[in-house]
C-alpha cells in the first residue's frame, strides 16, 4: 500500500492523531482542503486530560510557555464595575493530578505547536488538498484527492475523517449526525484588539437589567487581541458582524471608553448539538467534529476531538481487530456524555442562570472512563480497568527524582509491579518499593507512598497501563 493510514483534516484532531500515527512509525498522509492554515482562538480553552495528553506527545511546555491560565473577569453594569468573579476555583497540583486547572491558548497557536511536532517526524499538513470521495474493500481505501484541480488516486490501509462538522467522510459514509441546530440563538465569536482593557483581566459588560445579556472581552496570551463573545439580535446578519456593530454593541452597555480596531477573525455561531450515529464503517473512521459538535460552553469540543485522536492512534497502528473494534464504544459513549455537559452549561445561559459561568471537575475530563468498555475487565475497588491511570512521585537507586508520566511517557504500553514479582510483559516494565525502602538495579521508590495509595497497591500487584494512559489490566 502507498500509505497506511489517510487523514483529512488539520485541526487539532487531525494533527494530534498524525502525531501519534508518525511516533510509531506509521506511514501517515495529513491532507487540509483549506489553502490556508486557521487563524483564529476558536477552540481556546485547554482542559487538564488535555494538557496531560500533551506532555505524552513532548508539547506540553511549549503550549504552556505560549499560554495563560485563567484571568479574573472583571464585570461592568450599566459601565459601572460591580465585581470579579472566576470562572473556576484554583487547584493546587497533587502528587496524582500534576495539570488541575484549564490552560487558555488560542487554537491556531496551538495547531502551529502541533505542526511543528508533526514536522520532527517527517510529516508535513498538505494544504489546499482536498478529499472529494472514497470507496473500501476488505484490504482498504481508495481514496481520491484534489489540489489545485489536479486528482490523486491514493490507496491506504485506513481513512480518518477529522473534517469537521461538514464532513466529507461522514457524508460518503452515509452516517446520520443525529441532533439538532438551535436557529433562534445566535452570537458573535471573534478576536479583535481592545484600546482601554487592561490585558491581566477579562470584562464582561451587560446592562444592569439584564446581568447575562452581555459582551465578554478575554485577552489571548501571545496576542495583541481579545477573543469576544456577543450575543446577536433578529437584525441583518452581516451588519451585526462588523466591527461597527460590535463596537456599537460594546457602547450601549459600557458607557464608551474602548475603541475596537482590527477584527481578526469572527464566525457566527449557533447552538448545534450533534453526535454521528456510527464512529467507523469498516476502514473508515470519524473523529473529533465529524463525529460530534459541541456548544462551546465548558470548552469541551477541541479536547474531546484530541482525546478521540490519542484513543485511536495506537489502535490504528497496531491494526488488531479487538483494538479497533473498541474505538466506537469507547469514544461515542464520552463523546455523549460530554455532550450532555456542554448542553446543561448552556441552557443555564439560555436560562439567565447568574452561575452559568462556573467551571467544576464536570468539564476537565479527568473523570473520564472506560469502565465497562471491551477493553476493561469488571473489577472492584477505587482504581479499575478502563480508569484514567494516575501521576505520582518516584526515585531511582540513585535518588534521582521521576514520575509515573515519565514512564508511561512515548508510544508504549508500561508495565508496573508493585513491590514483588518479575517484569515480564514484554514492554516497557518498572517494579515500585514502598517508601523507605532502598532501591538496587532498576527498581524504583514510591516517594511518599503516593504511587501505593493511587493504586490501591500491595506487594504483588500488577498494573498494566494502556499506550493512552487509561488501566488495561490490574492484578
Amino acid at each position: 500500500m502507498d500509505t497506511t493510514v489517510l487523514i483529512a483534516g488539520a485541526g487539532p484532531t487531525g494533527l494530534t492523531l498524525a502525531i501519534e500515527l508518525a511516533r510509531r512509525d506509521v506511514d501517515v498522509r495529513l491532507v487540509e482542503k483549506a489553502n490556508t492554515y486557521f487563524a483564529g482562538s476558536r477552540g481556546d480553552g485547554l482542559q487538564p486530560r488535555t494538557l496531560e495528553v500533551f506532555d505524552d506527545l513532548g508539547v506540553l511546555d511549549a503550549v504552556l510557555a505560549a499560554g495563560s491560565p485563567q484571568y479574573p473577569t472583571k464585570v461592568y453594569l450599566d459601565g459601572e464595575f460591580v465585581t470579579e468573579r472566576w470562572m473556576s476555583e484554583h487547584i493546587e497540583p497533587t502528587p496524582a493530578v500534576p495539570y488541575p486547572n484549564i490552560w487558555f491558548l488560542g487554537q491556531s497557536q496551538t495547531e502551529g505547536i502541533l505542526r511543528a511536532r508533526l514536522a520532527e517526524f517527517g510529516v508535513r499538513v498538505e494544504l489546499g488538498t482536498a478529499l472529494t470521495g472514497f470507496t473500501q474493500d476488505e484490504l482498504g481505501v481508495t481514496a481520491v484527492l484534489s489540489r489545485g484541480g489536479v486528482e490523486e488516486t491514493v490507496r491506504a490501509a485506513y481513512l480518518v475523517g477529522a473534517d469537521g462538522g461538514k464532513s466529507v467522510v461522514r457524508k460518503t459514509l452515509g452516517i446520520a449526525f443525529e441532533g439538532s441546530t438551535d436557529e433562534s440563538i445566535r452570537m458573535l465569536l471573534g478576536d479583535v484588539q481592545a484600546e482601554g482593557l487592561d490585558r491581566r483581566a477579562a470584562y464582561w459588560f451587560a446592562p444592569a437589567a439584564n446581568p447575562m445579556e452581555g459582551v465578554i472581552f478575554t485577552p489571548l496570551a501571545g496576542t495583541p487581541h481579545f477573543q469576544f463573545g456577543a450575543p446577536l439580535g433578529d437584525g441583518d446578519l452581516e451588519a451585526e458582524a462588523s466591527l461597527a456593530a460590535l463596537q456599537a454593541r460594546l457602547d450601549s452597555v459600557s458607557g464608551g471608553g474602548v475603541r475596537l480596531h482590527d477584527l481578526a477573525w469572527s464566525t457566527v455561531w449557533r447552538p448545534n448539538i450533534r453526535l454521528a450515529e456510527s464512529f467507523r464503517r469498516g476502514r473508515v473512521f470519524l473523529a473529533g467534529d465529524a463525529a460530534h459538535v459541541h456548544p462551546p460552553t465548558g470548552g469541551q469540543g477541541l479536547n474531546t476531538g484530541v482525546q478521540d485522536a490519542y484513543n485511536l492512534g495506537w489502535k490504528l497502528a497496531d491494526g488488531s481487530p479487538e483494538l479497533l473494534d473498541s474505538y466506537e464504544p469507547e469514544r461515542r459513549t464520552v463523546a455523549a456524555r460530554v455532550l450532555g455537559v456542554s448542553t446543561a452549561l448552556m441552557d443555564k445561559y439560555a436560562d439567565g442562570d447568574e452561575e452559568a459561568h462556573r467551571r467544576g471537575p464536570e468539564t476537565q475530563q479527568l473523570d473520564i472512563t472506560y469502565r465497562g468498555g471491551p477493553l476493561s475487565a469488571p473489577a472492584t475497588g477505587d482504581l479499575r480497568p478502563g480508569d484514567r491511570a494516575p501521576d505520582a512521585p518516584l526515585a531511582d537507586a540513585n535518588g534521582k527524582q521521576l514520575r509515573l508520566f515519565e514512564l508511561f511517557r512515548g508510544p508504549h504500553a508500561t508495565e508496573l509491579v508493585f513491590g514483588d514479582g518479575p517484569v515480564d510483559a514484554g514492554f516497557p516494565g518498572y517494579r515500585i518499593l514502598p517508601a523507605g525502602v532502598a532501591a538496587t538495579g532498576t527498581d524504583l521508590v514510591d516517594v511518599g507512598g503516593h504511587a501505593y495509595a493511587a493504586y490501591g497497591a500491595t506487594s504483588g500487584r500488577r498494573v498494566v497501563v494502556r499506550p493512552d494512559g487509561y488501566v488495561w489490566s490490574i492484578a
